[in-house]
């Protein structure tokens, strides 16, 4: 359970003391740590595949789909995040989830496995990606930099609010590190602080915004750019549905007074 005092980094704390007095469970533990070392590699390696891969504008990748097929190559990786993403969140998906891990530790694991499968999706839409060759734009001098500082605020913004999410469960660190104690994953409680008391949604703003302040545009950007940000608007919803049913009026209160994802700015008297 956590207490009102809690912050993410101190359930992350406690999670990591946690492991130096898990009880015996040499198979758990070692299933448990091969979970963790899958999950935050994968997870590196997709974040830094976006970041690299949007900086030049999708531009420079390893896909080689030959034209036109590069077309629907790429219109498939860019679906493929979002369907499986959405759909692993229902009872369904969270129930495939369950029966992915071996010795009946898959409820336990849940979170981990589902970091696993997305960071997994998004590695391979920004290394498979096959660029089309054609460049619309590329910053040069004072535009340059500027647009590196905004790419690089965007970023910023998505890690802080990651953070103030529960970095435990958005980087997949609940489920293993559970295990590893022999624990029921224990869940963040709703996110009312940081960013999130701002507007309700800024992990979802924040992505966008990385889709949107690159230095190098192309059809490539463009078309990610496009489809993403669709998906940032409405993703969302159906995110508030489950908070909804979780948290009932304690969310509606948070919904009434905080904005979808445009701040309120109200004038000092």
């Amino acid at each position: 359970m956590t207490s009102p005092g809690d912050t993410p980094f101190t359930r992350l704390l406690r999670l990591v003391t946690g492991l130096f007095r898990a009880p015996p469970g040499r198979a758990r533990i070692a299933l448990a740590l091969a979970y963790g070392v899958t999950c935050h590699a994968i997870f590196a390696v997709a974040v830094i595949a976006m970041i690299v891969a949007m900086f030049f504008g999708m531009s420079q990748s390893l896909g080689r789909v030959p034209a036109p097929w590069h077309i629907l190559a790429n219109a498939l990786l860019i679906l493929q995040f979002p369907l499986a993403h959405s759909v692993l969140l229902t009872p369904r998906g969270r129930a495939v989830l369950s029966r992915l891990a071996p010795h009946g530790y898959g409820t336990t694991l849940a979170t981990t496995t589902y970091a696993i499968i997305a960071s997994a999706q998004l590695a391979a839409l920004f290394v498979l990606w096959t660029p089309s060759g054609i460049v619309w734009w590329r910053a040069e001098g004072a535009a340059f930099w500027a647009l590196c500082a905004a790419y690089a605020c965007a970023w910023l913004i998505l890690i802080k609010a990651s953070y103030d999410a529960g970095p435990e469960v958005q980087s997949g660190a609940l489920g293993w590190m559970s295990l590893v104690q022999k624990i029921r994953p224990q869940f963040p409680d709703m996110p009312e602080t940081g960013l999130f008391r701002v507007i309700r949604q800024p992990i979802y703003v924040g992505f966008a915004l990385t889709l949107w302040t690159v230095p190098v545009w192309t059809p490539d950007q463009l078309a990610l750019a496009l489809c993403y940000t669709a998906y940032c608007l409405l993703a969302p919803r159906l995110k508030e549905k489950r908070f909804t049913a979780i948290h009932g009026d304690r969310f509606r209160r948070y919904q009434s007074r905080t904005p979808y994802i445009l701040p309120r700015f109200r004038r000092s008297r």
